[in-house]
């Protein structure tokens, strides 16, 4: 597929800036229009203050000058010199004012509407569905929300208003330039904006394939960062270290390289074009001297040229610095606009919804799953199963059989290629999912833990001030780790660690069946939570299981049978059907007998 062109990824996010920022934006039109006003103003000031240096009397004589002498009692040429003295001060500092306030709002309404990006990006990517979630680099998403969005605002956001605020200042100063000398000015833009056009064209093509290898390096490198201090027992055990600092230097040194390409484009035309700039002023006062034959009358425009130029020279370097980085970035662009455009749910940002009722039995009727249309099938064409509210029931099977992705239909995660899931005889859908969710209570068999406190992860999602202790101490009293808790010094107040690095496996076991109690969920799904554990451990957390109130459905898979013997009823998966269903000494039984 052909990249999208620079146009259409910039009306795309011109589409994802809200209703309030385009009033602001206006707003920094307006200021915009006033710096570069007080720029112009700036500039013409600096004829009648020369003008008062060089030739008093010719200012003094000058029809226009006639209403301010009146005005300001002004009878004598030596007496122009100190208010006008003041009159161009005063609009260089104005001029100057103006500049900052410029820089101020836009650099600010840049950033606000970067967050604007950033907040959304994370929104959308949370909102998404499981499957899409499963099937992307996580990295890569990292990247979009913590990398992209921010860059956006250096990369495209910034350059395009400094685009905008230079051209309009660039239009008015050549304005004023033309009035004084017609075709110097427009032969100078021409010449100006004909060497920044030949480079723009000699350098488009590169600058895009940097900016395509910039974005791509760019996620090897979050990738490399997170496997690799993700994994770090794993690393610091098999001494993997120089393995992934390859992989990091591999993925890193293109990346600066295509930044420093970047950057050296930006930059580079400038010096040619002050070095033109000297000549062109060089060659004005040239002509204006040889033309008029008396310097004092060429002194003024001199120095309105040589001012206009000195604003003149940085605003064509800033606006082609600019499209550079806008350039440069469109790769980055692009893929931060797929992260935007994600489509969010109705329901986002709305509160949970009430839940739907479930008295007598969770259904999964003639279902088959695939992830992809081009995948197989993981569950098959015909998987019927029923569980009773109350009970406990157990998955076994070996790996690739299907048990966690019935897991996640029977949670509502994942819907069904064909088929239905369905509660109290009510299929679940996309507009009753959520209040089904709220029934659903899932202990996985690595369980995150923020680092913050145990009651914070206990009531995990809960706003630290909105935490009910009462539910958090019960909810531990239940998983069987109050005790343990109760005889730290800081207690529910202490701070975990780093995915719980703090605590044992049981401990963190534990406080994920906690979190699950805490939630006040009927059912809870036990995803081989056990399987990690040491065999005392697991009886441990298993008996916390056992123990839970029999109002509670719990669906365990485990890879032991043995885990098992406590639940009601036992199902074995094969290939993504149904082996056999029993209880567990049926199940014993004809094990043994194989």
């Amino acid at each position: 597929m052909a990249n999208p062109s620079l146009g259409r990824l910039l009306i795309r996010l011109c589409l994802h800036v809200s209703k309030r920022r385009h009033t602001q934006f206006i707003l920094l039109f307006l200021v915009m229009l006033l710096a570069s006003i007080a720029e112009v103003v700036s500039i013409g000031a600096i004829l009648p203050f020369l003008g008062a240096l060089t030739a008093p009397d010719q200012v003094f004589d000058h029809p226009m000058a006639q209403p301010i002498l009146i005005l300001f009692s002004i009878k004598e040429p030596q007496q122009l010199l100190l208010p006008l003295t003041i009159f161009f001060a005063s609009c260089a500092i104005l001029s100057g004012l103006m500049r900052l306030l410029l820089l101020i709002v836009l650099t600010r309404l840049s950033h606000a509407v970067g967050a604007d990006f950033s907040i959304g990006i994370y929104q959308r990517t949370l909102y998404q569905p499981y499957t899409v979630h499963i099937l992307r680099n996580s990295s890569e998403v990292i990247a979009g929300i913590s990398n992209k969005a921010n860059a956006l605002v250096y990369s495209t956001l910034m350059p395009l208003l400094n685009i905008l605020s230079a051209s309009l200042m660039l239009i008015l100063i050549l304005l004023m330039l033309i009035l004084i000398e017609p075709v110097v000015a427009i032969s100078t833009f021409v010449g100006f904006g004909a060497i920044y056009g030949l480079v723009i064209y000699a350098t488009r093509k590169i600058l895009l394939r940097d900016s395509e290898r910039a974005n791509k390096k760019l996620n090897q490198v979050f990738k490399a960062l997170q496997e690799g201090l993700g994994g770090i027992r794993d690393v610091l055990i098999g001494g993997a270290q120089m393995t992934y600092c390859k992989i990091y230097r591999s993925a890193d040194l293109p990346l600066r390289r295509a930044q420093a390409n970047i950057a050296i484009i930006s930059n580079s035309p400038r010096f040619a074009i002050e070095a033109l700039g000297i000549v062109l002023i060089s060659v004005v006062a040239y002509l204006f001297v040889s033309s008029s034959g008396n310097i004092s009358k060429a002194i003024p425009m001199l120095g309105a040229f040589a001012l206009g130029a000195q604003r003149v020279l940085p605003m064509l370097q800033l606006a082609y610095a600019s499209w550079s980085a806008i350039r440069g970035g469109q790769a980055s662009l692009a893929e931060t606009l797929t992260l935007l455009d994600q489509p969010l749910p109705v329901y986002a940002g709305t509160e949970l919804p009430s839940p739907i009722s479930f008295k007598h039995s969770i259904e999964l009727k003639n279902i088959s799953f695939r992830y992809t249309k081009d995948a197989s099938s993981v569950l098959r064409d015909g998987f019927n199963l029923r569980i009773l509210k109350g009970c406990r029931v157990g998955f076994i099977g070996s790996t690739g059989s299907g048990k966690s992705t019935v897991l996640d239909i029977i949670m509502g995660l994942l819907p069904p290629t064909s088929g239905s899931l369905a509660i109290d005889g009510v299929d679940i859908t996309e507009e009753n999912q959520r209040a089904w969710s709220t029934h659903i209570a899932h202990v996985p068999q690595s369980i995150f833990l923020a680092d913050i406190s145990i009651a914070e992860n206990i009531a995990f999602g809960v706003d630290a001030d909105k935490i009910d202790f009462f539910r958090v101490h019960e909810a531990a009293r239940q998983a069987q780790i109050a005790e343990t808790i109760e005889t730290w010094s800081e207690q529910y107040d202490t701070v975990v660690g780093e995915r719980g690095v703090r605590l044992s496996g049981g401990q963190r076991q534990r406080i994920g069946i906690a979190r699950a109690l805490y939630k006040n969920a009927d059912v809870i799904v036990f995803d081989e939570a056990t399987s990690a554990l040491d065999n005392e451990t697991e009886l441990a957390v298993m008996e916390a299981i056992k123990n839970l109130n029999d109002h509670l459905t719990v669906i365990i898979v485990a890879h032991r049978l043995s885990t098992l013997k406590n639940c009601s009823e036992i199902v074995e998966l094969k290939d993504g059907r149904i082996e056999r269903i029993g209880s567990y000494k049926n199940i014993i039984d004809q094990v043994n007998k194989l």
